[in-house]
């Protein structure tokens, strides 16, 4: 949704991961999502990098500690919540009371500016995975906000599906 906001000019290219093309990984060999290849041949392959470059802005340190709490807390959970069989002994339901918390508290604090971009896409998936039991939380402030996002044409645009991008030869 930056890059949208940004009204950043990019090259959309839509890739299958279970058929990844020789280009993309020969630009990233680690072979994920998204991928931004720069004029001067400079390769972003993180999500909040890729948001920083479009947007040009530095996290402040509260920003940074939200980015924190969602990549090591909240999607740590997240994981196991949705996919429980990819992990031994797991109790979907302890990892969702858990994922709960940050919820919670982004309740209490919804960052503001560009930020949410970050966090979004993870509170979404959150959210889709038992939608009924996700709308009847007591989290006024993250329902709104959710659907603020969910709402926006920046979001509407993103979610436009493409055609595979073939490599000509």
């Amino acid at each position: 949704m930056s890059i949208v906001r940004a009204g950043f000019n990019v090259e959309h290219r839509e890739v299958i991961l279970r058929d990844r093309p020789a280009h993309m990984m020969e630009i990233s060999p680690k072979g994920t999502v998204p991928v931004m290849l720069l004029p001067d041949g400079r390769v972003i392959e993180e999500s909040l990098e890729i948001m920083e470059h479009v947007q040009s802005w530095d996290l402040t340190q509260e920003e940074r500690e939200w980015v924190n709490r969602n990549d090591d807390e909240f999607k740590f959970h997240l994981d196991r919540y949705k996919y429980p069989n990819r992990y031994e002994n797991v109790d979907h339901i302890e990892h969702r009371t858990a994922a709960s918390k940050f919820i919670g508290d982004l309740n209490e604090e919804i960052p503001v500016g560009n930020l949410s971009d970050a966090i979004f896409p993870f509170i979404r998936q959150f959210a889709n995975h038992d939608r009924d039991w996700f709308d009847s939380q007591d989290w006024k402030n993250v329902h709104k906000w959710l659907e603020r996002n969910l709402s926006s044409e920046e979001f509407k645009i993103c979610m436009t599906k493409y055609p595979q991008w073939i490599q000509e030869n």
